[in-house]
């Protein structure tokens, strides 16, 4: 009989962020369950990651949401999440992905984060 120890698999991502649809993205790569990789803060990072409830879930199709733009960035992440694959996009173009954009701004934008 196998005893489950309760780990967490090995997530590894890859962070891409633009600063405008036509700019280079800036990438990292995100290792969590232990932090790592060269994001900036991967601590930081992984901790807004599994604060997240569903942080790859996009906005659902019947949500209603202020149509308030917020910038032009634009972002992706995917790779494996505690042995899930993921891909998921992110922008800022509307209330509702900015509380997304909001939610992962460790990920995101974590120079943004350092004071």
């Amino acid at each position: 009989m196998l005893r489950q120890t309760g780990a967490m698999e090995p997530s590894r991502l890859v962070v891409e962020v633009r600063d405008h649809p036509d700019a280079e993205p800036t990438r990292w790569t995100l290792g969590c369950d232990p932090p790592g990789g060269d994001h900036p803060d991967p601590v930081g990072a992984c901790a807004a990651l599994a604060a997240s409830v569903q942080p790859f879930d996009p906005v659902p199709d019947a949500s209603k949401c202020a149509q308030i733009w917020s910038g032009p960035e634009r972002a992706v992440i995917s790779g494996t999440w505690r042995g899930r694959p993921v891909h998921a996009e992110y922008t800022r173009t509307d209330a509702c992905e900015e509380a997304r954009w909001r939610a992962l701004a460790a990920v995101l934008q974590p120079s943004a984060r350092r004071g």
